[in-house]
């Protein structure tokens, strides 16, 4: 299809019943998202030259998403993070997740919205394109309550603006925090590390973790630490820095951060490339992750994987809202919709 801005969706078949959608708009950017797992496999968008590269991670071979350890580009849900004891109480009872990282329950389990097939429809709209993907969460489904159905969309336009909305309706009180959990590298085709990232967020607070990423329910100011981003800082800060929490991450950054106001918005810089990444979302909070851990040599689009190739800005509430106070909370109650937004947009220094 094409719009009258030029604009348009292609998609090919990579498997039976796979699909991959690309949107392009008419200013050089173009997203590939798959229907399984709703995964982000690249996004091409140019330099301070004008020279197209993609500046996600992504595997060579889309068959790697099955498995999919790291959860590159892929939807998270229904419960986006890490759940302590892998257990829950609501009014009462309590309800038992698979322990899928040691004894707790992380990005929805093994049966998560990354490993999903969804319903997938592209659309056009004045001034934008988009794919649609929908899902019915069934009651029970990796141990989570109520019958959920899940409503995404991605849309991109010509101010080379990716808009994800997030909307689902559940029939019982139940968890839900859902996010993208796509690793930016905006040097370029991975040409570098995220060492060099200048990182700019409206957040004065972050949770505390204890040795196994869990929080401890401790909300700390991030003012004086390397965990304050309110005027700018490069990620090998906190990566060489060597402090207590990033320690503990792996030497990095794996934290929730609280954004201060009601919308949040997070400005990421490139000076090899002149990329400048700007999000804005109506989320409470993010963590924000610096692939410390991600396995070394697996095989993506431009190259092998390694420790900080990537950083990730998982636009959340905080599932330690189920076991602390202070949080804000992943709880939605029967009947009521709920709504998130996060904004990806891109440009470069000057322009």
């Amino acid at each position: 299809m094409s719009g009258a801005d030029h604009m348009n969706i292609e998609w090919e078949k990579v498997g039976d019943d796979w699909k991959l959608f690309r949107l392009i708009n008419d200013r050089h950017m173009s997203v590939e998202i798959l229907n399984y797992g709703g995964v982000i496999t690249k996004i091409l968008v140019p330099d301070r030259k004008g020279k197209r590269e993609n500046v996600v991670l992504g595997y060579k071979d889309h068959r790697d998403y099955e498995k999919n350890p790291h959860f590159l580009g892929a939807l998270i849900g229904r419960v986006a993070g890490r759940i302590k004891g892998a257990s829950f109480e609501l009014d009462g009872k309590r309800y038992l997740l698979e322990k899928n990282e040691g004894d707790h329950h992380l990005h929805g389990g093994s049966g998560g919205f990354h490993r999903v097939l969804w319903e997938a429809k592209p659309f056009e709209s004045p001034g934008e394109v988009g794919l649609e993907l929908r899902y019915l969460s069934r009651d029970g489904e990796c141990g989570y309550p109520g019958n959920v159905r899940v409503h995404v969309m991605y849309k991109l336009n010509n101010d080379n603006r990716l808009m994800i909305e997030y909307r689902a309706v559940s029939d019982r009180k139940t968890p839900l925090a859902l996010t993208n959990h796509s690793y930016f590298n905006l040097t370029g085709n991975l040409k570098g590390t995220v060492h060099n990232h200048l990182v700019q967020a409206n957040c004065s607070r972050f949770a505390e973790l204890d040795h196994e990423l869990i929080p401890t329910g401790n909300i700390l100011d991030t003012r004086g630490t390397l965990f304050d981003f309110t005027g700018g800082r490069r990620l090998g800060d906190g990566i060489a820095a060597g402090s207590g929490q990033n320690r503990i991450v792996g030497d990095g950054y794996d934290h929730y951060f609280f954004f201060d106001g009601e919308e949040g918005k997070v400005t990421v810089k490139d000076e090899s490339s002149g990329r400048i990444l700007t999000i804005r979302t109506n989320q409470p909070g993010m963590v924000m992750y610096t692939s410390n851990n991600l396995e070394e040599g697996l095989e993506l689009a431009e190259g092998k994987s390694r420790k900080y190739l990537g950083v990730c800005f998982e636009t959340q509430a905080s599932p330690a809202s189920l076991h602390h106070a202070g949080f804000p909370s992943v709880l939605v109650n029967a009947g009521e919709t709920y709504y998130r937004w996060t904004s990806f947009q891109f440009a470069v220094e000057g322009a």
